[in-house]
């Protein structure tokens, strides 16, 4: 047993106990908060030379039923996902220091608990052996995010709290669980399979009913945005900017899109989605996500709404990548979860930024405001082209790999869809930067005053774009675990 498991979990199960116990001093609070992210990243890091070698960790915790455990497990995909939570978690600690503090928000303790206590949820998550291991720290996210969405505490909030939780809550009882209870009681086991290919489901057993189950984890799942139920995801906009960015980019949505494909290849398998046709399907299937929630991205004025619609259709890149069963479709589902969490973590941090600056959250009100903000609003410009698929940021990686592997599926219809696509991010990106450059400024109204946002928040941005840029440039290190899970 690797014991680096155990101490990973752990870190931000004590980081949120310590942030309880000394609540009353913020520098000692969000100290323990910072040390909290930073040891989890490096325990992270420990594991990668491992990893990489061919190895998979494991921890044995708990034997419920015969094949059902909680047991932790590191592997090729599960780094992929325990390196974003892990490395935006510490970004994301700094940023929320200087917004929270900025504008002397309430609960700050409570709002730093749940935090990492989310960040708990989401290693779990990442670090499960099993489909039983892995419900029970998604259902541990759904609720631990609760309160960083209601952390108004107005209408507002929990009329989008409400929503948020009975959606997530719903679609798992409803969907996850009778599907995971009819998966152990065709296969014994709940334990993911060593490899993508071969999946766990014995020779002969009823193909009806395996198509039934997967459609079940499909939509049990629905943190990952698929429509129709992702209504959930732009109500939880009423939260602060930091919890959007949580939502979007670190705990919440990728919990959903990881959950989700893991599922996918390591319960199905790809052998068993090749023979019952099930990939193709389900890539034209969430194509209509990708599009619908571009058309309307357009629509929207407040520039959370706007992210929050680009993040629905986003997440179905992922998922149509692994669906198209193909090495480079794989990567490149696989890929955009990095690529996407540190894209659209920046675009986020740059809307606090603006609202803690300038007091602005509507598109219509930043005529001009990038030459005021230059280094949030070029940062800004640069997560977007990540978002559309453009060079040199890692977005494009995304993009590449999507195409070649539709082309290598013999589907032009894809092919067509991820143009179009492509296109539609284009169209609800470019006039952002290009009304905060170019932009005239409303009469009356000069900006006399505004400048950059705190340190604490312009900081953590221009860290999280320069790795976007990064992420295109120097793809390789995190190819090698997407590339290690294909074979």
């Amino acid at each position: 047993m690797d014991y680096k498991l155990l101490i990973a979990l752990l870190i931000p199960l004590i980081g949120t106990l310590g942030v309880m116990f000394k609540g009353d001093n913020e520098n000692v609070r969000e100290g323990i908060s910072s040390f909290s992210s930073i040891l989890l990243l490096f325990v992270v890091g420990s594991m990668v030379p491992d990893v990489l070698s061919g190895k998979t960790l494991t921890f044995h915790m708990f034997t419920i039923l015969p094949g059902v455990t909680i047991t932790l497990r590191a592997d090729p995909m599960s780094m992929i996902f325990a390196i974003v939570a892990s490395s935006l978690w510490t970004i994301a600690v700094f940023y929320s220091l200087g917004y929270m503090r900025g504008l002397k928000e309430h609960a700050q303790t409570r709002f730093n608990a749940c935090f990492a206590l989310s960040i708990f949820g989401a290693i779990g998550v990442a670090f499960s052996d099993n489909l039983f291991t892995m419900y029970l720290f998604y259902e541990i996210v759904s609720i631990c995010t609760y309160p960083l969405v209601a952390h108004h505490q107005d209408d507002e909030g929990y009329k989008g709290a409400r929503k948020y939780i009975i959606y997530l809550t719903t679609t798992a009882k409803a969907f996850l669980l009778p599907a995971m209870i009819l998966i152990y009681v065709l296969t014994g086991t709940l334990d993911f399979a060593p490899n993508i290919s071969t999946g766990i489901f014995p020779a002969g057993v009823n193909e009806t009913l395996v198509i039934m189950l997967y459609i079940f984890c499909i939509f049990g799942f629905a943190k990952n945005g698929i429509m129709p139920f992702h209504h959930w995801l732009p109500g939880a906009m009423v939260a602060p900017t930091p919890v959007s960015a949580l939502l979007h980019a670190v705990a919440v949505v990728k919990v959903g899109v990881f959950c989700t494909t893991r599922v996918m290849l390591y319960t199905f398998g790809t052998d068993i989605m090749n023979a019952l046709n099930l990939g193709i399907p389900t890539a034209y299937f969430v194509s209509i996500t990708i599009l619908a929630a571009s058309i309307i991205a357009l629509s929207k004025d407040n520039l959370k709404a706007r992210l929050a619609y680009s993040t629905v259709s986003q997440l179905s890149y992922i998922i149509l990548g692994v669906a198209l069963l193909t090495n480079p479709g794989i990567q490149g589902g696989l890929i955009h979860i990095v690529n996407h969490a540190f894209s659209k973590i920046t675009l986020f941090f740059c809307a606090g930024a603006i609202f803690v600056a300038a007091d602005k959250k509507y598109i219509s009100e930043m005529d001009g405001l990038g030459k005021t903000m230059p280094f949030t609003f070029g940062a800004f410009a640069i997560a977007s082209l990540s978002m559309i698929g453009a060079p040199p940021v890692g977005g494009f990686i995304t993009k590449w790999n999507l195409l070649i592997g539709s082309v290598e599926a013999h589907q032009l219809g894809i092919l067509l869809i991820l143009i179009a696509s492509t296109v539609l991010n284009a169209a609800y990106f470019a006039p952002i930067t290009y009304r905060a450059f170019f932009g005239k400024r409303p009469a009356g109204e000069p900006y006399t005053g505004i400048k950059e946002a705190p340190l604490a928040m312009l900081i953590p941005i221009l860290i999280a774009c320069t790795i976007s840029v990064l992420l295109g440039i120097f793809p390789n290190f995190m190819l090698q675990f997407v590339k290690a899970v294909t074979g």
